[in-house]
């Protein structure tokens, strides 16, 4: 008998605390370049997040925070991974970047070899699964938007984000192919195959339709089982 009371207290005392931390909404943050940065803007990508998430009465399961730098690549993100990410204590974290990686070789002489990119890489995930993060990989997607890969970075983001998918499949980790599917909405929505404006304002950077394509795909990302 005396076990029994025993086990009644403590499940008394267990359950309520079970319930409250369920109840906690989860921290996703999305670490990233300037992307990410103008994502938490009025018509941001995390802000239309955060909105289908009010939307769908969704709004106590997740808080979504931006964590982005415009011209970060990815060693950027290493060092300011314990500041801008951990120290925050995390549930989720979205890890976007590439852009830089490739497009500062040309633009700035500068860039990350494909070497340097996975070792960086690999470092960011290794820190963030030692706190029981849930880390979603995303591969890069567009620097210029014409369809049939003419753009002159297509070659490398096209490696890099098989890097990605690389790490992805030998960590067991989630991949949100970004690469994949700016290509295929390429295809289907610019017949004039222009460099920019269907879903960028300069080739790079988001315009309100792209920013809510990548919210859609991110959120699908988030929520998936």
């Amino acid at each position: 008998m005396r076990i029994i009371f025993r086990l009644l207290q403590i499940a008394l005392i267990a359950f309520p605390l079970l319930a409250m931390k369920q109840d906690k909404p989860l921290r996703v943050i999305f670490f990233g370049d300037s992307i990410t940065q103008a994502g938490v803007g009025p018509k941001g990508y995390i802000t239309m997040m955060t909105e289908m998430l009010k939307t769908n009465n969704q709004s106590g399961q997740f808080e979504l925070m931006g964590a982005g730098i415009g011209g970060n690549k990815v060693y950027d993100l290493y060092l300011r991974l314990e500041d801008d990410v951990l120290s925050k204590k995390p549930d989720v974290v979205f890890i976007y970047v590439g852009i830089n990686d490739v497009w500062h070789k040309s633009s700035m002489g500068t860039g990350t070899d494909p070497d340097k990119y996975v070792k960086f890489y690999e470092a960011l995930i290794k820190k963030m699964k030692a706190q029981n993060i849930r880390v979603i990989l995303c591969t890069p997607t567009v620097i210029g938007e014409r369809n049939d890969n003419s753009n002159m970075q297509d070659g490398d983001l096209n490696h890099y984000s098989k890097l990605i998918r690389d790490i992805a499949a030998k960590n067991n980790l989630q991949l949100c192919d970004l690469r994949k599917y700016f290509q295929e909405y390429e295809v289907k929505n610019n017949p004039e195959n222009k460099e920019k404006e269907i879903l960028t304002t300069d080739r790079v950077h988001l315009n309100e339709t792209g920013n809510k394509f990548l919210a859609e795909k991110m959120m699908e990302a988030l929520l998936k089982k």
